[in-house]
């Protein structure tokens, strides 16, 4: 099976060129022009790689690669005209796994993805997918269903409520800001109203029956946003 490219690059003659040089090297490559055109064909299809410019119109490279981070470990190829060191630290620490700097060379290119492609195809060798995630307290969530019980009991979770939490659990520990939330669950560039994230994230924890002031899962961090708390069995 050919392995499937997410190219997002908005600057026409690179992005044939490039898209051209991966398919004559057997890839299937998918193109998209904007990040949120990217986004929104990560979340479409599977793909085995992500090469994705800094710079893009709607949303931009990083914002775009801390999404796809969020969601899943596929690697990324971060391609950008900056060339400073403390860029490639940002992209690197964003969640990119390599970065090339503009103007780079088409063998370089295709050698990184090669490299890559060999570490994704090792990881998922040894790398049992978990399709179902248990959690002190009686949180039982089914990735690949959208389904959700607590207690044995199914809840019926809107759609935005479980990406939410799915973000959440799949992210322990991590704070998220309602920004950061509305970018993700919502495929908007900007928060368009706090108060939607709010709303939102009462109502996932009227439904989890999670408190406020004691929660099991949800965490409220003061001035920051949200975390997810719940402790696997």
């Amino acid at each position: 099976m050919c392995e499937q490219i997410l190219l997002v690059e908005d600057d026409v003659d690179i992005a044939r060129i490039v898209r051209d040089t991966l398919r004559q090297e057997g890839y299937v490559v998918t193109w998209a022009t904007t990040g949120l055109e990217g986004w929104d064909d990560f979340q479409k299809a599977s793909y085995d790689l992500v090469v994705v410019d800094w710079m893009l119109p709607e949303m931009d490279g990083i914002t775009l690669c801390q999404n796809i981070r969020w969601k899943s470990n596929i690697p990324i190829i971060m391609i950008s005209a900056r060339k400073e060191d403390a860029d490639k630290v940002e992209g690197l620490e964003i969640g990119a796994d390599d970065y090339l700097a503009k103007p780079f060379s088409l063998a370089e290119l295709k050698a990184r993805v090669a490299s890559q492609l060999r570490r994704w195809r090792r990881y998922n060798g040894i790398e049992e997918q978990v399709e179902r995630a248990e959690y002190v307290c009686g949180l039982k969530i089914e990735w690949q269903q959208n389904r959700v019980f607590s207690k044995d009991k199914e809840l019926s979770l809107t759609l935005k409520e479980f990406e939410l939490l799915k973000l959440l659990a799949q992210n322990p520990e991590r704070v998220f800001s309602k920004s950061e939330l509305y970018r993700h669950v919502w495929q908007q560039p900007e928060l368009g109203d706090a108060h939607t994230v709010t709303v939102h994230i009462k109502a996932l924890r009227e439904k989890l029956e999670d408190p406020v002031k004691k929660p099991h899962f949800i965490q409220t961090v003061w001035g920051k946003g949200y975390r997810f708390i719940g402790e696997l069995e």
